[in-house]
């Protein structure tokens, strides 16, 4: 089992241990590590007791991983090629990439020195409304947009990636990809019940030859996959199979495309984020939103935006959990020397000099960076009005059609009333869909719940909403700020000071900031919803037969359509119109099933490629269909 008090181990350790074993201790490295003993500490060493004879000790570097063989040795006689020392090195987390440059990487490279280790964990955040990408950060802080402390993004900005990053791939890249092709498809085979330490090694090992050929985004996709093999096998608490399988579906994917030749932007990733110069920059505040890791980081981000329509994000975020939350943002702004705090930009603006930007948008605090205050726009004035100039179905279509999380979007909407937790609206808007206001983060300590359940106390009022589109759900957006509507007579009335916006996980809404008595309209009537199309569809039978397969393999997926009539479970599929679905579900479950041998019994085609390209089929058409779905929810 995977000890968190261990310290981590570079891939390529691990894979090499492994490799090391015969046959026959292979087969008893799942049991060893599951028994592996408790370790002991001293002198900077960590030293495991199997036996009077048997005793492994790890001695991390200086940057306190396992990165050299010579670090972790066993004494018995067959050391180093023993299951002592295989099975202490399996049952330690994985370091990150980052811990340890590649041979040839120039030492902090750029503005930033590094990108978080949580970046590629299943599941860091403790709620849906945390910023992808939140969690420590290599330099020991961490950002909720996935940047250093000090950085921002999330957001369009100028793009100073190098010419070179939509190059194809090198020959040496494309050989590592289709390795890993290869590998991928064998765990997915194996999948959840037979992707042990062997399987994982394998996984490794590939990873870090991709790393070796320059493929950070490529390994770190394996890296991800690996942690949830371990996390599933381990029944943590937390691991969902989704996030799994939307792993597997990623490095599929990535290891494809690289094995083929093609390439693309971001397609090989980049293990260290490169900031360009941005000039002169004009940003205005948007809001300001808490981050909370599930690793005990915590912190804000402000949203920004340039004069030209270009997104940012400033972060802060360091070790402290809940009250670093709470406290950063009334933190001082670490950008150029900038005298202002996080509330004040959140409703000011910045003006920039020596701007490094990076490719999505990330501002870096760079030596040569100076920013002075500058007065900020209101969200009625240019630029910031036209977030909420376009219908939000129009914005939303446009943010799901992009290969990233969605960004915000701002729009007008009247308040219908609670539906459990969350808050249905309606938008300003002839023939409008209700709305589901999800909060942004559940914690009962941050102010989300209370202001949700505050609005919903006030049916009939004009609010104004800036917030991230959840993609996974119909109609549905977790707010982060909200204001008075311009014009609207029964609507917010906020203190001149918040500059007519109320950040919803700090700023607490009073009775004094709603209207006196009811709407002009009188009390709306608060009504469910209508159907969920997202949730109604059929489309969760293709998602179950994938989750299966990645739980129990290919032989569980071959099982599915052992049946009296095995094509009868994707009737409903071919009835709501998803035919293609059906299709692919069929193709799979025949691919799975598909096992061709010889007279003698033998195997004649034992690659497990086939059944992979049958299940990244029928995984990227659903999650297509179901970003379809969601776009439409909202029109």
């Amino acid at each position: 089992m995977t000890s968190p008090l261990l310290p981590p181990v570079t891939a390529e350790v691990v894979a090499d241990a492994v490799e090391n074993l015969s046959a026959r201790l292979r087969k008893k490295l799942d049991a060893a590590i599951e028994g592996c003993p408790e370790g002991a500490g001293a002198d900077g060493a960590v030293t495991f007791r199997f036996g009077e004879d048997a005793v492994v000790t790890l001695r991390p570097g200086p940057s306190g991983a396992v990165t050299e063989p010579g670090q972790a040795v066993c004494g018995c006689l067959l050391a180093p090629r023993c299951l002592h020392r295989a099975a202490v090195l399996g049952a330690a987390p994985l370091a990150e990439p980052e811990t340890v440059p590649p041979a040839g990487a120039p030492a902090g490279a750029g503005p930033d020195a590094g990108t978080h280790p949580d970046a590629d964990a299943p599941a860091p955040a403790t709620g849906p409304g945390t910023p992808p990408g939140s969690g420590p950060d290599a330099g020991g802080t961490a950002s909720g947009a996935g940047a250093p402390a000090g950085r921002a993004g999330t957001g369009t900005g100028p793009d100073p990636e190098d010419a070179g990053a939509d190059a194809p791939p090198t020959p040496a890249q494309v050989r590592a990809g289709a390795a890993l092709w290869a590998v991928s498809a064998e765990a997915l085979a194996a999948g959840v019940v037979a992707g042990g330490a062997v399987v994982q090694a394998e996984l490794l090992r590939a990873a870090h030859t991709a790393r070796l050929a320059g493929l950070p985004r490529a390994e770190a996709a394996a890296l991800r996959v690996v942690r949830g093999l371990r996390a599933a096998r381990e029944r943590r608490a937390g691991q969902r199979l989704t996030d799994l399988a939307a792993a597997f579906s990623e490095l599929l994917r990535t290891a494809a495309l690289l094995a083929s030749g093609s390439g693309g932007p971001g397609l090989t990733g980049g293990g260290r984020r490169a900031y360009g110069a941005g000039g002169s920059l004009r940003v205005h505040g948007l809001c300001r939103e808490p981050v909370l890791s599930a690793t005990g980081y915590g912190g804000v981000v402000t949203h920004l935006l340039g004069a030209d329509g270009g997104r940012y994000t400033l972060s802060d975020v360091r070790p402290g959990g809940l009250a670093r939350a709470r406290g950063a943002g009334a933190a001082s702004v670490a950008l150029g020397g900038a005298v202002l705090d996080h509330a004040g930009l959140a409703r000011g603006g910045l003006r920039i000099t020596g701007a490094t930007v990076s490719a999505d948008g990330r501002l870096g605090a760079g030596r040569g960076v100076r920013a002075v205050p500058a007065p900020g726009a209101a969200w009625d004035e240019e630029p910031l009005a036209a977030l909420f100039a376009r219908p939000a179905a129009e914005a939303v279509r446009e943010l799901l059609a992009q290969d990233a999380e969605p960004g915000l979007l701002g729009c007008d909407v009247e308040v219908v009333g609670a539906a459990g937790e969350h808050l249905l609206v309606r938008e300003a808007r002839a023939d409008a869909p209700l709305l589901r206001l999800r909060p942004a983060h559940p914690h009962p300590e941050l102010a989300h719940t209370a202001n949700l359940r505050r609005l919903a106390g006030c049916p009939g009022l004009a609010v104004r909403v800036l917030g991230r589109p959840d993609p996974d759900r119909a109609a549905t957006l977790s707010p982060l700020a909200v204001g008075p509507v311009p014009g609207a007579a029964y609507t917010l009335r906020l203190p001149p000071e918040w500059r007519d916006r109320a950040d919803l996980g700090y700023d607490r809404l009073q009775g004094s900031h709603f209207p006196d008595g009811g709407s002009p309209a009188g009390p709306a009537a608060v009504g469910e919803p209508g159907p969920d199309a997202v949730a109604d569809s059929p489309l969760w039978r293709v998602r179950r037969l994938l989750e299966t397969g990645v739980a129990g393999g290919r032989r569980a997926v071959a099982e599915t359509g052992r049946g009296p009539e095995p094509l009868a479970a994707y009737g409903p599929l071919r009835r709501a119109g998803f035919g293609t679905a059906a299709d692919l579900a069929g193709a799979l479950v025949a691919e799975a099933a598909r096992r061709p041998r010889d007279p003698f019994g033998r195997l004649t085609e034992a690659s497990s490629e086939g059944y992979a390209w049958a299940w990244l089929a029928a995984s990227a058409h659903l999650e297509a269909a179901h970003r379809s779905l969601v776009a439409a929810s909202w029109a």
